[in-house]
């Protein structure tokens, strides 16, 4: 069919920036206040910037302050202060308040809706000229003679089988001299960069979590601006990664979340669902008396903190935000980190447009180690992998040595054992969960909450979630872990279908897919491999999120 497709049309530019996040919007900002006349176009899937924005959200303005030092002035939707913050043990009925770790202090940090933050980035790097295309999803690397010079936005009209239909339209090609990739997590392009240059190469494994989030609005009555609650243990056991996070802020609103870290064993469980009864806990419900949920969404994170980094340069371009992963897992905050990267990637870039022609990016690395982001990460690199190694109580006690005696400069850095999708035990021998069943009113249905998620694609396009194998589907994952997908996944895309009349097969929802990534990332043998869809499809966040 490719020979049968007209040529792409193309546009030329110094820098093509890929994914309108925080670290995106901030590289773009930086790089117009360094060298007003180039011209910088940001590419966004989305279809609106801040479409796919989903966070907790408390974010640390350090980076903002550095990037736009009057931004109260100017507006930025950065309302309500962190006020009280609580960290919580669980157990099944009760709740035991412990010391808030010191990286967990919140004092003056803001809760927010990342959603409207990122809105208003746009809205400033649009007043400095950078060219902003929502609903456009880069899909193709551009490549010529071992350097990435750009790339292709998707096809449109693609039916199913392939064919163009009546609403074809050909992708556009988008050139420049650097191109800077702030896909987020688990990204589809940066994947492949990652692999076409070795990037991953001599660096520990990266480790994912899966964050499922609703936004709540409540009676003024039980609203606490600026309270922070994080809580650790139940649901969960102590073998497995993750918690949850629960902020009230703006008007009326709570935001909750419960995640997951990806390197769990037992094939039975479902954060979902977790998720969910998660909020029946007594210490937890009376959050949401009286309230309704009106949005819902999921997202994968990189946990693997410093050891986990990528090399972030290549021929021709460079990753930044959480594409490479600068999550401080340890204080649960990753924005000041990922647009502080971003605006070192502008002012490497920048100068290298002002240099020779053959001026790379080389400098970013050096710039990252020598900034805040650097030491920041060092000193809570040894956090995660400790949980890994030791489970919830003997990574307690390491943060604690490693937070109050040896103030995060211990001598050794722990590494991560394995990827997250080798730790999966085969179902036959690990525990079954039996998850409750939902009552529609505290806890709910996947479907539902994929319905208030405002999740869209045309329906006759290609499948954006593909098999390498669809034969492994059942061979594997369906013989050894009875389909972990159809439970990881917060979507119901996965369903396995025909197993009472013993010919199972996995039936694929691609048009439920809230573009969390998890199952790339946790697929038993890596057979499913998660690709932009047709630009504008998937959710649409609204501000509060």
């Amino acid at each position: 069919m490719a020979d049968e497709l007209p040529p792409r049309e193309s546009m030329e530019f110094d820098v093509v920036i890929v994914g309108a996040g925080p670290a995106g919007l901030a590289c773009a900002i930086r790089l117009k206040q360094l060298a007003p006349d180039a011209a910088v176009c940001l590419v966004e899937k989305g279809a609106e910037v801040g479409a796919h924005i989903l966070s907790g959200a408390v974010i640390e303005p350090r980076a903002l302050a550095e990037l736009i030092p009057d931004w109260q002035e100017k507006g930025a939707p950065l309302e309500t202060p962190a006020r009280d913050d609580r960290f919580l043990f669980l157990t099944a009925k009760r709740a035991f308040r412990l010391p808030t770790p010191p990286q967990m202090h919140n004092a003056g940090n803001y809760i927010v809706s990342l959603g409207n933050v990122v809105r208003w980035l746009g809205s400033q790097a649009e007043a400095l000229g950078v060219e902003i295309y929502p609903g456009f999803a880069a899909a193709e690397l551009l490549e010529e003679d071992g350097r990435i010079v750009g790339v292709a936005t998707g096809d449109m009209g693609i039916g199913k089988d392939g064919a163009p239909t009546g609403n074809y339209q050909r992708g556009m090609e988008l050139r420049a001299r650097f191109t800077l990739f702030a896909e987020g997590c688990r990204g589809s392009l940066s994947k492949r960069l990652m692999d076409r240059f070795g990037l991953r190469e001599g660096v520990a494994p990266q480790t994912y979590a899966i964050g499922v989030k609703e936004l709540w609005e409540i009676p003024a009555a039980n609203h606490k601006p600026g309270l922070i609650e994080h809580s650790i243990g139940w649901p969960l056991d102590t073998r497995t990664y993750g918690g949850s996070f629960l902020y009230h802020f703006g008007d009326n609103l709570v935001s909750y979340g419960f995640v997951v870290g990806l390197d769990y064993r037992n094939p039975w469980l479902s954060p979902f669902e977790e998720m969910q009864r998660f909020k029946t806990h007594p210490a937890v419900r009376g959050h949401f008396a009286g309230g309704r949920r009106i949005a819902y969404g999921a997202r994968a994170l990189s946990e693997g903190g410093l050891q986990s980094i990528p090399r972030l340069v290549f021929p021709g371009g460079a990753l930044i935000g959480d594409a490479a992963g600068f999550l401080n897992v340890a204080k649960i905050k990753g924005t000041h980190t990922a647009m502080k990267s971003g605006m070192l990637a502008a002012e490497t870039v920048a100068e290298a447009l002002a240099g020779a022609p053959g001026a790379d990016l080389a400098a970013y690395p050096d710039k990252l180690a020598a900034s805040w982001v650097w030491e920041e990460l060092g000193a809570v690199r040894n956090i995660r992998p400790a949980f890994a190694k030791f489970g919830m109580w003997g990574g307690l006690a390491y943060a604690a040595v490693d937070t109050y005696a040896l103030r995060g400069k211990a001598p050794w850095t722990l590494r991560l054992p394995h990827p997250d999708n080798e730790t999966l035990l085969p179902a036959e021998s690990a525990p079954r969960i039996d998850y409750p069943k939902p009552d529609g009113v505290l806890t709910f249905d996947r479907l539902s909450s994929v319905f208030i998620s405002n999740t869209n694609h045309e329906e006759n396009q290609p499948a954006h979630l593909t098999l390498r194998d669809p034969e492994t589907a059942i061979a594997v994952n369906w013989a050894r872990y009875r389909s972990p997908e159809t439970r990881y996944c917060p979507a119901g895309v996965y369903e396995i279908v025909g197993a009472e009349e013993g010919n199972p097969r996995l039936q694929i929802n691609a048009q439920n897919c809230v573009h969390c990534k998890t199952c790339d990332i946790k697929d038993p043998t890596q057979n499913i491999d998660w690709v932009t869809p047709e630009g504008g499809g998937g959710p649409v966040y609204p501000g509060g999120m």
